[in-house]
């Protein structure tokens, strides 16, 4: 970073029940498993152009933890990636964890809460995390936003 460039602002965006519906089995959020079922909100694209246009950087954050549990295809997240991008050209980014989590015996900094994913991007962007945003629809969005020291937005979802 040069001595005279300003740190940019950035919303980040977890991606299941936030961008595309989440699928819900016996009242918990599940990411789409195959390509077909992701479907994006309407309103996504038009409010990402709301917000670029108000000079904010849009990044994805999401948790793929099936993929480290060797119950999806990182092909067919990746698929949904270029699905979304295509869809929503806006997007600067996605970061993604593919770690099942601790009972897998895959720790990671980047599993939300933890902050791994939202600190990687601020160090490569350049970006200001006091004056950046998450928004999400689970407490690990929220608990993700705080560790990183950017505001929260919570989207309630019923589920």
């Amino acid at each position: 970073m040069g001595k005279h460039e300003i740190a940019q602002r950035a919303v980040f965006l977890d991606r299941d029940g936030v961008l595309n519906r989440a699928v819900v089995r016996n009242g918990m959020p599940h990411p789409p498993s195959a390509l077909n079922d992701f479907e994006l909100y309407e309103d996504v694209a038009a409010g990402c152009a709301r917000l670029k246009a108000a000079n904010f950087l849009l990044i994805v954050i999401t948790n793929q933890p099936d993929v480290g549990r060797g119950i999806q295809r990182r092909e067919t997240v990746e698929a949904m990636h270029s699905k979304l991008q295509s869809t929503v050209p806006l997007l600067d980014r996605i970061e993604v964890c593919y770690h099942g989590g601790e009972r897998y015996g895959q720790s990671c900094d980047c599993r939300k809460p933890r902050p791994g994913l939202i600190l990687r991007a601020a160090a490569d962007l350049n970006i200001n995390l006091r004056e950046s945003h998450v928004i999400g629809d689970r407490w690990r969005d929220i608990d993700c936003a705080r560790a990183a020291g950017c505001r929260a937005i919570f989207i309630q979802r019923g589920y």
